[in-house]
């Protein structure tokens, strides 16, 4: 008898999952539920989904695993309405929002399996358009388990083996502080950084042009869904507001250092956090996704950019951003090309090698 699967919320993450799934369980019945009916069309004509929820209760009823697919507080109201629907005895529900803890409250008192899941994947492109199911693949997939047997975790991360994701078991408590530190805090200051940018643009114009290099991309995580993340930080107050205390005691500290000339604090500041960036891991996937990108220096000539995108063109090599920064005439620019993964990235550049002429930097 096949299993039958209900992805409720088709962007993303929902519909990478389902991609996922189908890889490595090509039988399983996967059907998908989302509000927006163009994207349930489009997940049935990609052969992303099996068949179209066309009513929510009936198809949950059905289910032997029900994915939640979609932000935290849409998750809870979903479940409240699971509790409320008469589904199989056996069913397993999940879901994959970025906060666990206030999930897990709502989840102890229902009547259902229910096991707490984070995929700590993403893309810089959203939407079922982006389906991808190798998104998952090497990044940590964080299961958050109160109560339920560890038979039904193995259950759960069978189905999923097809993300070849590395499941790593948190409790919840424990995966809202770390997210509030190594993700949160993060598009906190980058978001802020961008606003006191546009600020100070408007005293000196000519600040917006030059932060086409350098400030844009330490601040490309504040290209963030406005909708999510004020949902995540909502519904993780505790552990973001102890994080923007730490943070404001390490700026006053920088700030003190700086009035007051103290070398000897500013050069171990920075000498320290030199120190503790080279040994943060390259290219893993974790709590931010991670940048796969090349750069390139290229002279200031027609038909370079057709060049080397044919190249990866030829070489079945997909690139998902292109970028020129401080192309200026007679000199030579940097093209900054932007794939998904590492595996791209490491084959776009022995191709470039080998058929180009070209300096190549990855950072």
């Amino acid at each position: 008898m096949e299993q039958k699967v209900l992805i409720v919320g088709l962007g993303l993450i929902g519909s990478s999952l389902a991609l996922a799934i189908k890889k490595e369980h090509p039988k399983v019945m996967i059907t998908g539920f989302d509000l927006h009916e163009k994207t349930c069309e489009i997940a049935l004509q990609k052969g992303v989904i099996s068949e179209v929820a066309c009513n929510f209760a009936q198809s949950a009823a059905l289910a032997d695993i029900i994915i939640l697919a979609v932000p935290v507080f849409k998750t809870i109201a979903y479940l409240e309405e699971l509790a409320q629907l008469s589904l199989k005895e056996n069913v397993i529900v999940t879901d994959v929002a970025s906060t666990k803890e206030m999930i897990m409250h709502t989840a102890k008192t229902l009547p259902f399996a229910f096991i707490g899941g984070h995929p700590m994947a993403g893309s810089h492109k959203s939407g079922i358009k982006a389906a991808d199911s190798n998104l998952f693949e090497n990044a940590y997939y964080i299961i958050t388990n109160q109560k339920e047997s560890q038979n039904k975790v193995v259950l759960l991360e069978t189905l999923l083996a097809g993300t070849k994701a590395k499941f790593v078991a948190l409790h919840p408590t424990e995966h809202d502080q770390i997210t509030a530190m190594l993700s949160h805090l993060p598009h906190i200051i980058a978001a802020a950084l961008v606003t006191q940018g546009d600020l100070f643009n408007q005293d000196y114009p000519r600040a917006k042009q030059l932060a086409a290099g350098g400030f844009r991309d330490i601040t490309r995580i504040a290209s963030s869904d406005p909708v999510m993340w004020t949902e995540i930080l909502l519904s993780n107050q505790k552990a973001i507001l102890h994080q923007l205390d730490n943070w404001q005691l390490e700026v006053s500290h920088i700030k003190e250092w700086v009035a007051a000339a103290d070398k000897k604090a500013i050069f171990n500041f920075f000498d320290q956090a030199k120190d503790n960036r080279d040994r943060l891991p390259v290219h893993k996937n974790g709590a931010i996704p991670a940048f796969y990108d090349l750069y390139l220096d290229i002279p200031d000539e027609p038909g370079v950019i057709a060049e080397v995108t044919g190249l990866l063109g030829r070489h079945q090599i997909n690139l998902i951003n292109l970028k020129i920064q401080e192309t200026r005439e007679d000199i030579n620019g940097i093209l900054q090309i932007s794939f998904r993964n590492e595996n791209d990235l490491q084959r776009a550049q022995g191709c470039l090698l080998e058929n180009t002429n070209y300096p190549i930097r990855i950072k």
